[in-house]
């Protein structure tokens, strides 16, 4: 059928309007941006931990010849944390890749526009956008049981032993979660307060790890964040702790971060 000269201008007017709407992360499953081969790997904790939470992860990373550094993220507010980690990331020589676990992901997002920062890697990792609201974002899915278990003392707040057994570090032995329990970290309530000022993973290389029985964040919104920013993506039959859980598939997706 011929296409008069109306319908034949209407439709490109159309294409074009839908091109320029078009979403500017990258598509899911489609290669990353070349890498730059790093020599240097920046870790960063979430709530309830400290950073030997990595200590599964770091070894397998080491003997790749990788010079890894574990962040001590204070958990007291957003500002903080991010200035924790650039410390870090100010010390490392030559591209660095920062990877982020659980709430570290806010941090890895804000921190990782850093010029060394070669690429971004999300453990079961939050993702906002700049400036949005991370809360809001998590509301459009079921909340997940471990939010129920959150207790406060005053200020600062913590995970009840019964909810981090087995909404936390629900696929670990008892006894190496009641361990990691006895050093979980208190967070300060104003931590949770903070939106990111910017997105890293719009401008980098960005790699995601899906815990998909995660009690702690809803898998499906996990997937959503790594599709939405084009990340290379795994999934680990996994709880929220996957990076002690299944240190050797998230040291994997670390090293493919690097280039090696």
């Amino acid at each position: 059928m011929i296409m008069d000269r109306r319908r034949f201008t209407t439709s490109l007017l159309l294409g074009a309007t839908a091109a320029m709407a078009a979403p500017r992360a990258k598509a899911q499953g489609s290669p990353p941006p070349p890498l730059a081969k790093a020599t240097n790997v920046v870790l960063v904790h979430g709530l309830f931990a400290d950073g030997s939470s990595w200590s599964e992860v770091i070894p397998r990373l080491q003997a790749r010849g990788l010079n890894v550094t574990s962040v001590q993220n204070p958990l007291t507010t957003l500002d903080e944390a991010v200035a924790a980690c650039r410390k870090v990331l100010d010390r490392q020589d030559g591209p660095t890749v920062l990877a982020g676990h659980s709430f570290s992901g806010m941090i890895v997002t804000e921190a990782g526009v850093d010029p060394n920062v070669s690429a971004l890697v999300y453990v079961a990792a939050r993702a906002p956008d700049a400036a949005e609201d991370y809360a809001a974002l998590a509301a459009r899915y079921p909340t997940p049981p471990a939010s129920a278990g959150i207790v406060y003392d005053g200020d600062e707040g913590r995970l009840t032993e019964e909810a981090f057994l087995r909404d936390f570090a629900g696929d670990l032995p008892a006894a190496r979660a009641r361990a990691l329990f006895a050093v979980q970290q208190p967070f300060r309530k104003a931590l949770l307060a903070g939106r990111v000022s910017q997105a890293a993973w719009r401008s980098k290389p960005s790699f995601y790890a899906v815990s998909t029985e995660d009690r702690t964040i809803n898998p499906d919104l996990q997937r959503y964040m790594a599709s939405r920013m084009g990340a290379r993506t795994v999934e680990v039959p996994s709880s929220h702790v996957s990076l002690i859980s299944h240190p050797r598939e998230v040291a994997a997706l670390i090293l493919e971060a690097t280039g090696q």
